[in-house]
């Protein structure tokens, strides 16, 4: 129950009811301060707050009823029709919310409902809405009421258009555009500022109309005093009546004279198809003349646009010139179109005398009715708005008008007596078109729709409530393209908000959404001329035509305009010549030129006006048309802002393009693009027939597709992983623009997309594992202590002592926050942790160990070896299967000439055991199966073996001999068997600790040594030489000597590198014919090169030459008898002889020697006899020579097949005993020897075929004996000097040929194979 004191209720009562009479803006405002006074608890406040409105309800009731005493007098004209069932009416809308008055044009309607309304007391408390699909009916219609109510206009009566408000606060009567009173619902949603809304030729069922039929439906019962009157010409008012819940229906019969229709086609039956605007023109004349002479009375012309008023006027204004002056002062040619001033268009509506020809576009349909007019001439065509689904855009085709709208131009003439109306079609043509004209709604792209719609701010399209609702799939798909276009945002549920800034431009211009959208993007890129130019070709059909009969011709003509990259550009250039033309040609030369050349004149008028209409709007919008020519490059990426689902990528394989969510087409092959086809390209238009065809095209690169599709694109990601270089976690990502790939591999920074995983790979990469570049003191710190736990499973070869990553993940995890996803978002942050905690990421050496993991003892796993004066770095790998696994000794390569295997086979301590565990292991089976098991004997071993005295199997052999008694030796034991992680790696390496090269480390010594011996030798010379440096003295080593001038030279330089003694032991080197001073890596290699050194220092400077001289001595018998020798030259061989008779006198003499005195004394001693000794030594070798010569003969003699394997045993044999150089290599002392030799070889020869067995058994003993030599020299390490002693082994089993096969010449000592054993056996290494 109330408890408001029953005087305040009736107060609120009595103010309520005077609510009602005031306007509805001024009611609504004061009843909502009415409810608030109500609720005024204080009664004193609450009662003046009452008495304040209703002292403002006075105010306003009294202005009101001024107001109403200034509302015009109403009469009505009684011809109209309209004025005979004006009662009717005046009823209709009295007893009902909305009434629908159908009548035929002419019949008033429009001008008398206003003044119904007024005279039913409508208008007073707010203004009567009237509003007219065209600002020209509405302009016209005003001055109409404002003239019949005596008023002038803008006063009682006044309109609205764009650009135009003559609106004021006496108005009574509103004429405005439907789209005028759509833009006011956005501030206005009630509509408050009117109590009656006419809404004018409603049967057009433009997009504007169906919205405010809609609205109004939504509107009415939340204003129940709005009254709604709806006017139609008699096309199915029905309709509308069921729209508003069967709201009554007046009719008006609008025709009171007959009117004659004849029908005059452009084309009779029969006739040649040479159509072209030309004949419509010339239609209209033949018409015009035709009706003159029926009377007279005025004609009204419908056309289809300005171009085609203003063309038949001038075909109009020279026939009535041609006529004669009087036909041409009595016939006015009058145009009426939307864009004319006012005076031009309100001559239309002035008394005139004479003819008049009214040439009007269809806003004289039905918007407004032209006095006087008794004719009228149909060419049956109008231009009307539809949405193309082949190219995707909205058009204003010229098109056939439907037979309603022929009736309403028919229904234009009679209205005063008998009326004439001709057809510039056939009557079959009549017959077979559409009844009604479509509703624009369905003849629309729905984009365009929902974009106005959500403009005007009418709610979500699906809930309108549309006359006919379109489908909604259509909507789905309308939607779909304005969020592609970016005019909707897809993420705002909310209909009333989901408009982007870009969206409330694309509605203000008049195109569709997608050139729309080109536009836009056009003004940002300063191109909008030239995408304004293509847009308006976009929304028309194709100016350039190819007739069936002579497309060649066409294609010809057209060939002038094409671009081989773009479809688009050659609408440019088809523009420009057209511009071009039309200022240098006459309007008749024109259209001759469009026809030669093949270009469609109606077309290019439709062009030219649709541009024309564009400039103006986007002018008004504040966009400014560039002056200079755009870019290609920005002309193409603001079309691809309105084409992004028109993008295809090229299939090469399928020579096919792929497109928008998986469609697939091809270049049309009328496209320039056919030939040259590109990766990627847009196009404006696909049309399918017997495949999908691309028929605009351009081609694009594809990052101009990005930037502008950044709402559209999807964008995968795949293997993200860190980088050390950016310090940041990076991936690769794929981007897709309706599943076309625009980018298909790119790397990005993944922080900004997957925080966490980037956290996560951030603190696993850099922190945890260390790969990062960084100065932090805690992350150098932290490394160190892995480090140094790191080695010890790697010295102990276990997995079991460093705690595991997940362990440091964790550490780091609890202590980085959440938004740290990289190196720099760390620096960030650390550079003020640190300050308040410097240890909070430090570890600690017992948080790394594990507690199972035993305690590992660093004398079992040293961090060097020695051997000798040598100290080498040790280091350890634990990483079963490369090559450096197990233990790594790093020589450094300035002492590589001084390492030898010895210790090395003993390995480290740590891994001693498991070394000679294996080496049981690899013993044969029958020696192995007595020292089982192989670890406890390996144990029981080491503690009985001294390490280090001898080679490890030479112990091993030993002691395993001691402990079981079992027979064994060191070659028993199988090193082969021993995995490769128990054998020491050698690694040579220079200063800096770094290999030298990738072959510099390997399991061999002796083969590492040998591979990198020159590399050796280069750093010992350059150890040498910065020794000397430093110390001031000369270079060691030093070339192109010809003397000794070097003083004393030092048999061993010792120098220290790098904390290592570096040796090298130098030499004279004989080069030729000088002699020169250089390092070697040992003294066997340093002694064989100082005694060549030696040699040829002091032959070369013997004033007398020993061999020229001992040649001189021979006669010329003596000469020839020697020149079959193996040198090929006398003179060579003699030099042979000099060279040993020098040998030997150094030898004599205690040669070589090392500073310059001894170099002079021996020198001395050998020039004294050298002459003499090479004479001697010559005629030794004549005797040499001719045994040689003699076992050659033998041997040629026999040439028993049976006996070739001991031939060819002999021919080594004498092969390598006398070659080139034998002499020297024999040296004088053996010559004798070597006569002992061929002198057995002859006579084994000899005996050979008596006894082949016999020699074939002894044959094969000494080649035994050669291949033990042969195995010897292997062992030798390759590229040093053969010792002596290996070679005196040589002639030991030349002597055991002598034994064997000449026995009775006898050996120079006691010889046998066992004795040629046992010395190769010493002398292996």
């Amino acid at each position: 129950m109330s408890t408001q004191p029953a005087s305040v209720s009736g107060a609120r009562g009595d103010l309520g009811e005077r609510l009602i009479e005031l306007p509805p803006r001024d009611a609504h405002r004061l009843s909502r301060r009415l409810d608030g006074a109500h609720r005024i608890r204080e009664p004193q406040a609450r009662t003046a707050a009452l008495a304040e409105i209703t002292a403002e309800i006075d105010r306003l009731a009294a202005r009101t009823a001024a107001r109403r005493a200034r509302v015009p007098e109403v009469t009505y004209p009684q011809e109209l029709p309209v004025s005979r069932r004006k009662d009717d009416i005046l009823a209709a809308i009295r007893d009902h919310q909305v009434v629908i008055v159908a009548g035929e044009t002419g019949s008033g309607k429009t001008t008398q409902i206003p003044k119904i309304c007024l005279e039913l007391g409508r208008g007073v408390r707010g203004m009567i809405g009237h509003t007219q699909p065209r600002r020209l009916a509405a302009r016209t219609v005003a001055e109409r009421v404002a003239d019949e109510l005596n008023t002038p206009l803008g006063e009682a009566v006044g309109w609205k258009v764009r650009f135009t408000d003559q609106v004021g606060q006496d108005t009574f009567v509103k004429l405005m555009t439907d789209g005028i009173l759509l833009a006011e619902i956005q501030t206005d949603r009630e509509l408050r500022a009117y109590d009656t809304i006419i809404i004018d030729e409603a049967h057009e069922r433009s997009l504007n109309i169906d919205f405010l039929l809609g609205y109004l439906a939504q509107l009415l019962p939340r204003r129940p005093d709005l009254k709604v009157i709806i006017t139609s010409a008699t096309i199915d008012p029905e309709r509308f009546s069921r729209h508003f819940g069967d709201a009554p229906i007046v009719e008006v019969s609008g025709r009171t004279y007959p009117v004659e229709v004849r029908y005059r086609p452009l084309l009779e039956d029969g006739a040649e198809e040479d159509a072209g605007d030309r004949d419509q023109i010339t239609a209209i004349c033949e018409a015009v003349t035709e009706l003159q002479g029926e009377g007279p009375g005025d004609i009204l012309v419908f056309l289809s646009g300005e171009r085609e008023i203003r063309d038949t006027a001038d075909a109009l204004n020279k026939m009535f010139t041609r006529a004669g002056s009087v036909l041409r002062q009595n016939t006015e040619v009058l145009p009426l179109y939307a864009r004319l001033s006012h005076a031009e268009q309100h001559r239309v509506f002035q008394a005139h005398s004479g003819r008049r020809v009214v040439l009007a576009t269809n806003v004289a349909e039905t918007s407004l009715t032209v006095p006087g007019i008794k004719y009228v001439i149909d060419p049956g065509t109008a231009r009307i708005s539809r949405y193309s689904h082949r190219t995707k855009v909205q058009r204003l085709p010229i098109e056939p008008v439907s037979q309603a709208s022929a009736n309403q131009r028919k229904g234009r003439c009679g209205r005063t007596s008998d009326g004439i109306c001709v057809r510039l079609y056939s009557e079959d043509d009549f017959e077979s078109r559409p009844e009604f004209t479509d509703a624009e709604i369905l003849r629309t792209n729905l984009a365009s729709v929902i974009l106005q719609m959500t403009a005007a701010g009418l709610g979500a399209i699906e809930r309108f409530p549309f006359i006919d609702p379109p489908d909604h799939r259509n909507i789905r798909d309308g939607v779909q393209l304005l969020q592609e276009l970016g005019a909707l945002d897809p993420a705002e549920k909310d209909h009333r908000k989901r408009l982007t800034p870009l969206g409330r431009k694309l509605s203000q211009l008049p195109v569709d959404p997608r050139l729309a959208r080109m536009v836009v993007e056009a003004d940002k890129n300063g191109c909008v001329r030239e995408v304004m130019v293509i847009a308006a070709a976009l929304s028309i059909q194709d100016p350039r035509e190819r007739p069936a009969d002579k497309q060649t011709q066409a294609d010809q003509q057209h060939a002038r305009f094409k671009d081989e990259t773009s479809d688009f550009l050659a609408l440019l250039n088809l523009w420009r010549y057209v511009r071009e033309q039309q200022k240098e040609r006459g309007s008749s030369s024109f259209r001759r030129m469009c026809k030669q050349e093949y270009l469609n004149f109606l077309r290019i008028r439709e062009w030219q006006d649709i541009y024309s209409q564009l400039r103006s709007v986007a002018k008004s919008m504040g966009v400014v048309v560039n002056e200079t020519d755009a870019s290609e490059q920005a002309v193409h990426t603001s079309l691809l802002a309105g084409l992004l689902s028109h993008v295809g990528l090229k299939d090469t394989e399928k020579n096919e393009y792929l497109g928008a969510r998986g469609a697939k087409f091809a270049i049309f092959p009328g496209s320039s693009l056919f030939k040259k086809q590109p990766k990627v390209l847009m196009s404006a238009e696909l049309v399918e027939t017997s495949r999908l065809w691309a028929r605009v095209n351009a081609r694009i690169e594809p990052e101009w597709i990005e930037p502008i599709a950044g709402h559209l694109v999807k964008r995968t990601y795949s293997e993200p992983h860190w980088e050390k270089d950016q310090a940041a976690v990076m991936a690769y990502e794929r981007v897709t623009l309706y599943g076309v790939p625009i980018v298909a591999h790119r790397k990005v920074n993944y922080g900004r997309i997957d925080p966490e995983t980037s956290r996560d790979l951030f603190i696993r990469n850099a922190l945890v594992e260390g790969d990062w570049r960084t100065h932090h003191k805690f992350f150098a710190d932290n490394r160190r202590l892995l480090t140094e736990v790191e080695e010890l499973e790697h010295r102990a070869r276990r997995r079991d002592i460093l705690v595991d990553d997940e362990t440091l993940f964790d550490f780091y995890d609890e202590r980085v926050p959440e938004h740290i996803v990289s190196g720099a978002h760390f620096d960030s942050w650390w550079k003020r942790k640190h300050r308040e905690e410097p240890d909070l990421l430090d570890f600690e050496r017992e948080m790394l160990i594990r507690e199972s993991a035993e305690a590992v003892t660093k004398a079992d796993y040293p961090d060097s070896w020695r051997q000798g004066p040598l100290t080498f770095r040790v280091t350890y790998q634990f990483e079963p299967g490369a090559d450096a696994d197990g233990v790594t000794v790093h020589i450094p390569l300035a002492v590589l000439n001084q390492v030898t295997d010895e210790g090395f086979d003993w390995q480290i301590p740590g891994l001693r055991g498991q070394v000679v565990t294996e080496l049981i292991r690899s013993l044969p089976k029958p020696i192995r199966r007595h020292y089982v098991p192989a670890p406890d004997v390996a144990q029981r071993f080491l503690k009985r073996a001294v390490p280090l005295q001898e080679p490890l199997t030479t112990t091993l052999a030993r002691e395993l001999h001691a402990m079981v008694r079992v027979q064994l030796a060191p070659d028993d034991f199988d090193w082969a068997k021993v995995p490769d992680h128990l054998r020491i790696t050698f690694r040579v390496v220079d200063e800096r600790r770094r290999k030298v090269s990738p072959d510099a480390e390997d399991k061999d010594l002796e083969a590492l040594r040998q591979r990198l011996a020159p590399k050796a030798r280069q750093a010992v010379s350059r150890a040498v030489a910065a020794t000397t440096e430093r110390s001031g003295g000369t270079a060691i080593e030093r070339s192109g000597l010809t003397d000794w001038t070097i003083g004393s030279l030092t048999r061993v330089f010792e120098a220290r590198r790098a904390g290592q003694p570096v040796k090298a032991y130098p030499a004279l080197v004989d080069d030729g014919d000088t002699v020169s001073v250089r390092l070697f890596d040992s003294e066997a290699e340093q002694a064989e090169a100082m005694w060549k050194g030696t040699r040829r220092l002091i032959v070369r400077n013997i004033p007398v030459n020993p061999a020229k001289f001992a040649l001189d001595k021979l006669s010329n018998a003596q000469k020839l008898a020697l020149s079959a020798n193996p040198h090929g030259s006398v003179q060579a061989l003699f030099e042979d002889c000099a060279t040993a008779a020098a040998d030997r006198l150094i030898a004599d003499f205690g040669g070589p020697v090392w500073d310059e005195e001894s170099f002079r004394k021996l020198f001395d001693k050998v020039r004294a006899e050298i002459v003499d000794l090479t004479v001697r030594t010559v005629g030794q070798v004549q005797q040499v020579l001719a045994a040689w010569q003699a076992a050659e003969r033998r041997l040629k003699a026999t040439t028993s097949p049976a006996l070739l394997a001991n031939t060819a045993d002999v021919r080594a044999q004498l092969s390598a005993l006398v070659k080139p150089g034998f002499v020297t290599e024999a040296g004088i002392g053996r010559l004798a020897h070597l006569m002992r030799y061929l002198v057995a070889a002859d006579r084994r020869l000899q005996q050979m075929p008596g006894g082949v067995p016999r020699d074939t058994a002894r044959m094969e003993k000494v080649h035994d004996m050669r291949d033990e030599y042969a195995w010897l020299l292997e062992q030798l390490p390759r590229g040093r000097p053969v010792p002596r002693q290996v070679r005196d082994i040589r002639w030991m089993i030349e002597e055991l040929r002598v034994s064997y096969f000449a026995h009775s010449l006898g050996t120079a000592y006691p010889v046998s194979d066992k004795r040629i054993v046992k010395a190769i056996d010493a002398a292996a290494p």
